[in-house]
């Protein structure tokens, strides 16, 4: 994976679906953490941000995607177990697989990365303001739709788009 510590800073190159059903977006939580976050991971080396996408919804919850479209580039500046990040985030549109059960949504879903346990559950567009949602630009970036790919660089809690 492409993650490695350069004088203070955790540097990840990281790729997440963005995946969307009924006006509900796909969110995943590891256990032990208290926000929800896109399911993804980070790239591997030689890896095309697609392949990310595809092979860890595979590992994390055995469900097969298709990848359209970059919807976002993100530089992610943020601390997490008390260590500055610096993330570059690949945000693409990701759709599942006709019959999957994870198109349930009315339930959660759960699946594994590495020994931790990580729940999927499907949110409203429209209220994705009521939970706590990491990068926090997510909750503007997925509330409407966009044709256009956006660039944002999020510092801590602050954030700016452009397009």
């Amino acid at each position: 994976m492409i993650s490695f510590d350069s004088g203070s800073h955790r540097f990840n190159l990281r790729a997440a679906a963005v995946i969307f059903h009924n006006e509900h977006v796909l969110l995943h939580q590891v256990e032990g953490d208290h926000f929800w976050c896109l399911p993804g991971g980070r790239v591997e080396p030689g890896e095309h941000a697609a392949q990310t996408v595809i092979r860890e919804m595979q590992e994390e919850v055995g469900a097969s995607v298709h990848v359209e479209k970059t919807l976002c580039v993100a530089e992610n500046f943020f601390s997490h177990k008390g260590r500055p990040n610096h993330e570059i985030g690949l945000y693409l549109i990701a759709h599942l697989e006709a019959g999957s059960p994870l198109l349930d949504l009315a339930v959660s879903h759960h699946g594994c990365e590495a020994a931790k346990r990580l729940t999927f559950s499907w949110f409203s567009r429209q209220r994705l303001s009521e939970i706590e949602i990491r990068p926090d630009f997510l909750r503007q970036l997925l509330q409407v739709d966009r044709a256009a790919i956006a660039h944002v660089i999020q510092q801590e809690s602050h954030f700016e788009f452009s397009y």
